[in-house]
């Protein structure tokens, strides 16, 4: 059997940060606080919905006030998300090349589970992709790895036979924790320098040769 592929969402499949970057500035407007442009925006990305919000807030803010954001941020998004979403380019045909050659696949987001399995549902109609998974308030985010290992269950493969696949130093120690190997991608939103030195030993630069990378024949 093949291994199993685990991929992150944001960063390694899908562009967000426009549609991110618009949700989180018009919550911050709402609540009378300063703006940010994407390439800030791009490193608050990865660690969920509430490290995006307390990132985003002014520095010595209480926690409280995070809260609120996210919470503003979460009823943007919902509505909003699909005018700055969409595939990397070639990501479609990848997946599709990964098909074929038998892999199973997965996803593990740190974004809220619904959003997660609505972006996946929208942008990948017709992929395997089983299970898709985002932050769930019963299971720890990552880097914890137990949802991946739920993942290697659900497969019924050993965490060594998984390939866990991310554009972040949070995915890159989530695949430690977990056992797996992990393959880091250059194309998101971590730089790759940063990748390599958390341990992404394996550092694909073009999206067009993650087959490849990955064993596809």
């Amino acid at each position: 059997m093949r291994p199993g592929l685990i991929f992150d969402l944001d960063g390694t499949l899908v562009d967000s940060l426009p549609g991110i970057a618009a949700s989180l500035n018009r919550a911050l407007g709402l609540l009378g606080l300063p703006t940010h442009g994407h390439p800030e925006v791009r490193t608050f990305i990865g660690n969920g919905t509430l490290e995006l919000a307390r990132k985003a807030v002014p520095a010595g803010s209480p926690d409280d006030l995070a809260r609120q954001v996210e919470a503003a941020f979460k009823e943007d998004y919902a509505l909003t998300w699909p005018d700055g979403t969409a595939p990397y380019p070639g990501i479609p045909e990848c997946l599709d090349t990964l098909v074929a050659a038998g892999f199973p696949m997965a996803i593990l987001s740190n974004k809220p589970h619904p959003f997660t399995v609505e972006i996946v549902a929208r942008l990948f109609p017709g992929v395997p992709l089983d299970p898709v998974l985002g932050q769930r308030p019963e299971t720890p985010r990552k880097p914890d790895p137990e949802a991946a290992l739920q993942i290697a269950r659900f497969w019924g493969l050993a965490p060594e036979n998984c390939r866990f696949i991310g554009d972040s130093t949070i995915d890159i120690a989530t695949a430690r924790a977990a056992g797996m190997p992990a393959v880091a991608v250059a194309w998101g939103y971590h730089d790759p320098a940063a990748l390599l030195a958390a341990g992404g030993g394996h550092l694909v630069e073009k999206v067009r040769t993650l087959p490849a990378a990955l064993g596809a024949d």
